[in-house]
């Protein structure tokens, strides 16, 4: 079982839904980052603290899993667990249905950062998130 650094409960809107009645796939990528966003004020370094410090992070890559999906009134808990490889923060992520227990995305998200428009090598991050990286 993979032990995670961070997790966030997210009930499942209606208007989230396709005309089959289940979460439409492009909404997960708003829960995976939504949660990220989530785990970053949680460790101490906002999106706010990261501009004022000259960061830009940008989303480099994205791999999603499609297991099972989430219906109107469903609970999810969006876990995540991150580790640096290189200069990219690689978000671990996993979606859960919170009553079932059922797995409904894995994703692997890369982030990098520009640092005054170029590219960080990635240590203001590492050392923020340092009590949460996994080696």
């Amino acid at each position: 079982m993979q032990e995670y650094s961070f997790s966030l409960e997210i009930e499942v809107r209606d208007y989230e839904l396709d005309c089959e009645g289940i979460v439409n796939n492009a909404n997960y990528l708003h829960y995976l980052e939504h949660t990220r966003h989530a785990f970053c004020k949680m460790a101490g370094y906002s999106f706010a603290q990261m501009e004022a410090d000259g960061l830009t992070p940008v989303l480099s890559r994205i791999e999603v899993d499609y297991k099972s999906p989430l219906r109107s009134g469903d609970v999810m808990e969006s876990k995540l667990w991150v580790e640096m490889n290189g200069v990219r923060c690689v978000f671990h992520q996993d979606i859960f249905n919170k009553s079932s227990g059922a797995l409904a995305v894995k994703a692997v998200v890369s982030v990098v950062c520009l640092e005054n428009g170029k590219l960080s090598r990635g240590e203001k991050v590492a050392k923020a998130f340092s009590p949460y990286l996994k080696r």
